[in-house]
């Protein structure tokens, strides 16, 4: 009998803030695949082993995914990365592929996980606390009111027209684009507030677009309000 892959969304970064229905998972896992080329080296292994070592005895499967927009690459890559997955689940071992944030928002595990279901394998999703859910709460506010919009936005792209939009806006994957950005947020005198490696040790805020570093690293999340203090 063949087994089952779980997408398995482990938080932005604070160990804490894992389910128990993550940790479960990830006990009772034949193997533990990662998005990245070192297991022991990627973010999402560093956070699950805090709250359970003995992630450490685990079969790791590390599963390469390059930062790149070339559709070529990414689908060699997700293709590569289901064959690898199928071969286990023949074997009828439970795999869990870890994943930052929630798995249905942005992941990469999802290109993975129709590739499996097309392959006519069982697999599922569990979810995670989002990345921006954590930051509002880190900012001690909250991300929408009575019929405020919320817009959840990649950064990495075109973002001039989506500030546009009414209500509050998200900015993920802010990092690589930063200066670019800052500019634009400069520009529109947008109020906004990021932290930069949310839960994580190397955790920071910054209150005002003024603030805001132009290196910022990759795990930067943006909360732009309408007309609305953000608190520290």
């Amino acid at each position: 009998m063949a087994g089952k892959l779980y997408g398995v969304g482990v938080g932005p970064g604070d160990p804490e803030l894992m389910t128990l229905k993550a940790l479960r998972l990830i006990r009772e896992a034949d193997v533990i695949a990662v998005p990245g080329e070192v297991a022991r080296e990627t973010v999402a292994y560093k956070i699950v082993v805090q709250a359970y070592p003995e992630l450490e005895a685990k079969e790791l499967l590390p599963l390469a995914m390059p930062m790149t927009k070339d559709a070529e690459k990414l689908e060699a890559s997700h293709q590569a990365a289901a064959e690898t997955v199928a071969a286990l689940l023949d074997a009828g071992k439970t795999v869990v592929f870890l994943t930052l944030g929630d798995v249905t928002v942005y992941s990469t595990y999802l290109y993975v996980h129709r590739k499996i279901l097309q392959m006519g394998y069982e697999a599922g999703i569990v979810n995670g606390i989002t990345s921006f859910c954590a930051v509002a709460a880190r900012l001690n506010t909250g991300l929408v009111e009575k019929a405020e919009e919320l817009h959840v936005i990649p950064a990495s792209y075109q973002i001039e027209e989506a500030l546009q939009f009414p209500g509050t806006k998200v900015l993920m994957k802010a990092g690589r684009k930063m200066r670019e950005v800052k500019a634009v947020l400069e520009k529109t005198g947008a109020s906004a507030s990021m932290i930069e490696n949310c839960g994580m040790a190397n955790e920071k805020i910054y209150a005002s677009v003024e603030e805001i570093p132009e290196d910022a690293g990759y795990y930067s999340l943006i909360i732009i309000k309408d007309n609305k203090e953000m608190a520290r």
